[in-house]
């Protein structure tokens, strides 16, 4: 089934476009990009939380709230005077269209590492044939999350040949960071427990870029597996009439490896 989406898109631009006219609603014209950053990443997840649970019914309802949002912040702006909401659905459409050259005139590729690495080159030739930066750590979004950042950096550096080829060593870098983290424990001091702990973090998104998993992805779904198991065990002790505070932990945990032996 495929439908015409332009109607619906310019449904939602009226809906926006009303609900901040001067008589629009008091909340949303208090609204600024600024204010719906911490909605946007949270729509965001939402959406992942749906793909991972392959939920299509809640996907299409997360989806519409992150357009619902990415359309108003666009709105904004075209109210402020610095873009439109048009010239933004227009710049991606070009560059889609300017970095696909196999899809859209030109010849096909052969893999998807052919593709990605054409995709990289033509980035190259917009900025004028030379990378427009001081470093290739340069142009990472200063508001990344430490775990989105950590693996953004380290994607930057593996582009210029700055990686372990595979995993393997990668494990030994591990064991390293966790003996190191255990001896600043040991050492009682603060300041060095948290770096090495740092250094530990850094090289678990190193193992996970590694095994071509997305460590935020992979981290968000460790969050909902505890929440979603956690609250089953709250369920199950307060059947027995207790709750979590005063179950100990020990029953804690036996009840907990239930729940997770049931999965």
């Amino acid at each position: 089934m495929q439908g015409d989406a332009a109607p619906a898109f310019e449904r939602l631009c009226g809906i926006i476009r009303r609900l901040r006219a001067p008589d629009g609603c008091p909340w949303d014209l208090a609204q600024t990009p600024s204010t719906l950053r911490a909605s946007l990443v949270e729509e965001a997840w939402e959406c992942v939380s749906a793909v991972d649970a392959r939920d299509e019914g809640n996907l299409e309802e997360e989806l519409g709230d992150l357009y619902m949002l990415v359309t108003m912040i666009a709105w904004m702006k075209e109210q402020e005077g610095a873009f439109t909401v048009e010239s933004a659905l227009g710049r991606i459409c070009e560059k889609l269209v300017r970095r696909h050259p196999h899809v859209f005139g030109g010849p096909m590729s052969g893999s998807i590492e052919e593709t990605a690495t054409r995709w990289e080159e033509i980035k190259t030739d917009e900025k004028g044939g030379v990378p427009a930066a001081d470093s290739v750590l340069d142009h990472l979004p200063g508001s990344l999350p430490p775990l989105e950042k950590a693996f953004a950096l380290q994607v930057k550096a593996a582009k210029v040949g700055f990686d372990w080829g595979d995993a393997e060593p990668v494990w030994g870098k591990l064991s390293e960071e966790i003996a190191e983290l255990r001896e600043a424990v040991r050492g009682g001091d603060t300041e060095r427990i948290e770096g090495e702990l740092g250094d530990l973090l850094f090289t678990a998104v190193n193992l996970a870029r590694q095994l071509k998993a997305d460590p935020g992805v992979a981290l968000h779904g460790a969050n909902e597996k505890f929440e979603r198991r956690f609250r089953e065990v709250e369920k199950r002790i307060g059947a027995q009439g207790t709750s979590p505070g005063d179950a100990g932990l020990a029953r804690l945990d036996a009840i907990w490896n239930q729940v997770k032996s049931e999965e």
